[in-house]
């Protein structure tokens, strides 16, 4: 429970006290509407793009966990969102005075093959907010059936949906782009996967959830009118630069902008050693944020070709291979626009910025973790050679990362051999001790100044805490109990995960034994 009330019931002066921080909810609060919405842009697109569908009530709503922070963000009181929003974000009750809930159709490629029509098959699109900070789509997860829920109950499971929550705020924290939640609602009505487990449903927000598969949809399916229409709609909401183009280079310039932005995203997540799991089409977002947490991993033992998704039996979504699928997809979406343009060979031309975006991004990204300031000569060799190290001996990345940081304090340094808090970690530490002279020898050529910044620059790059597994179990473990504290104190802690944050030292050690064992599919 999130709330308690205290006073008489019956009058203006009933307070709530927000358990843990001890703060009142005003009858200001109370008195506070929910913003106003206005329906998402493929709804105002009409039925070929997004049909009206009411939310599945559930029994025994309960509160699970509220972004402050992002709410903040978004012109919402929390105590309005505590107030009112039980319901409403717990789809047992229409947004007040908002559109009516919508279901999109899109299509898609999943595992490499055409699976057809798709579409919302478990969210509700509850419509659009418009900020200062720019609009923001929001939608339910787990509301309940849809059109297009292919048989499915569309639901959510409680495990799931913690899931989702703690990695969208915590791939915030590391800077990555990203769909957001708001909030988290639990409820009491039973969800059968591979066991009976409970229904909960998220609160997701992001600027547009526009995904590679709405454009495959209609072109897949020869509605070249609809392709058309959606195509100038996404043209004049999000890439309003391009609108004075001919149609020819308006397509070339998108396809182009898509692949750049999703390149640089893939290059973020291999950095962080991030394993999306189900990096099918239809989870491709057309602006370059990450979507859809399901079976994702963040690496705990550095194995490149390691399969986060249980239900991945032939491995087309390893860590090591993402950033091919990524440009798989970009071409699959290619496919899609090509009914757009009169000149096929510009926009397949358009799209080969790909490798470079990702090296790009990738290249500059390492050379922050390992505090090299500017690009020398051999950087590469001496970054790539580091990551053979670590999958040589299957160290921890992320601990390998941040005590490598630590150790590059040019006042500690001894270069003929590094610090025992790093070789701890290391099986070869003839091979680590070769490199380890190569690296400091490098930092050693930068200047005082650039010396100076090296570790802050580094412990900036290297994240302390990332959300893994086994920390995100026993977040679960605990909630499935109706403790929801792990999970409110995990996001706290990964909303900052660069901070050192000293109560929490054992989230960033290594992981259990029993970590080993679990399976995450694309029911998780």
């Amino acid at each position: 429970m999130l709330w308690s009330t205290q006073g008489d019931a019956n009058a203006n002066s009933v307070q709530f006290i927000r358990l843990g921080d001890n703060t009142r909810m005003s009858k200001l609060d109370l008195d506070t509407p929910l913003p106003t919405l206005s329906p998402i842009g493929l709804a105002r697109l009409g039925a070929t793009f997004a049909t009206e569908t009411p939310a599945t009530p559930l029994a025994g709503l309960h509160w699970g966990a509220i972004n402050h922070a992002f709410a903040d963000e978004l012109g919402m009181t929390v105590g309005a969102i505590e107030a009112h929003g039980l319901t409403v974000l717990g789809g047992n009750a229409p947004w007040p005075g908002g559109p009516p809930p919508v279901a999109t159709v899109y299509s898609g490629h999943q595992f490499g093959v055409w699976a057809g029509q798709l579409g919302d098959g478990r969210a509700l699109f509850l419509g659009k907010l418009q900020t200062q900070r720019g609009d923001w789509e929001l939608q339910l997860k787990g509301a309940g059936p849809t059109p297009y829920s292919r048989m499915g109950d569309g639901r959510a499971v409680l495990r799931s949906s913690i899931r989702e929550y703690l990695c969208s705020e915590a791939m915030h924290g590391l800077g990555i782009p990203t769909s957001r939640a708001l909030a988290l609602v639990a409820a009491h009505t039973p969800v059968r996967r591979e066991t009976i487990e409970t229904a909960a449903i998220v609160t997701r927000a992001a600027p547009t959830f526009l995904r590679f598969g709405h454009f495959e949809h209609f072109a897949h399916h020869g509605k070249p009118e609809a392709l058309r229409t959606l195509f100038d709609a996404t043209v004049e909401a999000y890439f309003p630069d391009l609108k004075d183009l001919s149609i020819n280079e308006q397509v070339n310039a998108f396809a182009a902008r898509v692949a750049s932005d999703t390149a640089a995203l893939i290059a973020q997540w291999q950095c962080v050693g991030f394993c999306h799991g189900v990096m099918n089409t239809d989870n491709m977002s057309v602006i370059g944020l990450t979507i859809d947490y399901g079976p994702f991993q963040f690496l705990d033992a550095f194995v490149p070709d390691h399969i986060c998704n249980h239900s991945d039996h032939n491995g087309r979504y390893a860590y090591n291979q993402q950033p091919h699928v990524g440009y798989w997809n970009v071409h699959a979406l290619a496919q899609a626009l090509a009914g757009l343009t009169t000149d096929v060979e510009a926009l397949a031309a358009s799209i080969q910025c790909y490798p470079d975006a990702f090296t790009t991004t990738y290249t500059q990204v390492m050379r922050d973790k390992m505090g090299l300031v500017v690009p020398l000569e051999g950087d590469g060799a001496l970054i790539n050679d580091w990551q053979d190290l670590l999958a040589k001996d299957g160290v921890d990345y992320t601990i390998a990362w941040r005590t490598l940081s630590h150790a590059a304090d040019p006042t500690m340094m001894d270069p003929t051999q590094p610090p025992e808090t790093l070789a701890r970690w290391f099986i070869d530490r003839a091979a680590l001790g070769a490199w380890w002279q190569r690296f400091t020898e490098r930092l050693q050529r930068q200047t005082p100044a650039e010396q100076a910044t090296q570790v802050a620059r580094m412990l900036a790059r290297n994240p302390k805490y990332v959300l893994r597994n086994h920390l995100a179990q026993d977040a679960i473990r605990q909630a499935t109990d109706g403790n929801f504290t792990m999970v409110n104190q995990l996001k706290a802690v990964l909303d900052q995960p660069f901070a050192e944050h000293p109560a929490y030292d054992h989230w960033a050690g290594m992981p259990p034994d029993w970590a080993k064992t679990l399976q995450i599919s694309c029911s998780s």
